[in-house]
C-alpha cells in the first residue's frame, strides 16, 4: 500500500459520520448493508448517507454489490487490513511480532 492510498483512507475515515458507517460495515461482516438498513441503523438521511459511501468506496474501504433491485455494502477487509498494517509497519523497533500484543509494544 502506498502512500497516496492510505492518505485517500485516512482521509475518508476523518469525517465522523464516514467512520460510523464503516465501523457498522466491519460490525455487519460478509452480509454487508442495504443503504436502506445504514440509515435506519445510524439515523442518517438517505441522500447524506449515499454521499459517504461513495466517498467511502471511492478510498477503496467499502464495495458495492448489486442484488437485483438493492446494493448491498460491505467493508473491504483487505484495504482495512493494508491500510492497519502500514499504519503499523515499523512499530515496535520494526519487530512486528512485538506489535501483537500491545502490552509488550512500547510505541
Amino acid at each position: 500500500m502506498n502512500e497516496e492510498i492510505v492518505v485517500k483512507a485516512l482521509a475518508a475515515l476523518a469525517h465522523p459520520l464516514r467512520l460510523k458507517v464503516f465501523r457498522a460495515l466491519v460490525v455487519a461482516g460478509g452480509v454487508g448493508m442495504t443503504p436502506g438498513a445504514m440509515a435506519e441503523l445510524l439515523g442518517i438521511p438517505a441522500a447524506t448517507l449515499s454521499f459517504h459511501l461513495k466517498e467511502l468506496n471511492h478510498a477503496g474501504l467499502v464495495t458495492q454489490e448489486r442484488d437485483g433491485r438493492s446494493l448491498i455494502y460491505r467493508a473491504a477487509y483487505d484495504q482495512m487490513n493494508a491500510l492497519l498494517s502500514f499504519l503499523t509497519m515499523n512499530c515496535c523497533q520494526g519487530q512486528p511480532s512485538l506489535a501483537e500484543s500491545a502490552s509488550a509494544c512500547a510505541c
